[in-house]
């Protein structure tokens, strides 16, 4: 698996790109919780594409940024460094703080329940 790292403000771009599919610098701006310059925001998106994470088209006088990462292969990535550096690498570990989590719903916490029922039923 490819290790896949963002600094804070390339994971803020990369969210805006990965709810939206894609965008211009303008959109990606507008969609960030922070503040930030035009050229800000165009020179984290010329590094994200410079290392591999975003490509772009044309579209009339800007450009259009994709991703080239699915979110969840860069979820596994940090996933994998969290059960590592925080837990130890014990993924049961990090599901006990995850299923202790108060602010989890019943219904959250019954389908997570549905979605390990259906794992171990798979390896039964």
């Amino acid at each position: 698996m490819t290790d896949y790292h963002f600094p804070p403000r390339e994971l803020a771009v990369m969210a805006v790109l990965w709810r939206l599919g894609s965008a211009t610098v303008a959109d990606v701006r507008s969609g960030l919780d922070e503040d930030l310059a035009y050229t800000s925001v165009l020179s984290a998106l010329q590094t994200l594409e410079d290392k591999g994470y975003v490509r772009h088209e044309p579209e009339g006088r800007a450009y259009r940024y994709f991703p080239t990462v699915a979110a969840e292969r860069a979820g596994d990535s940090a996933i994998s460094r969290i059960r590592d550096a925080i837990f130890q690498g014990s993924s049961e570990r990090m599901f006990a703080q995850l299923v202790s989590d108060r602010k989890l719903s019943r219904a959250e916490l019954e389908r997570m329940h549905a979605m390990l029922a259906e794992r171990l039923g798979d390896e039964s």
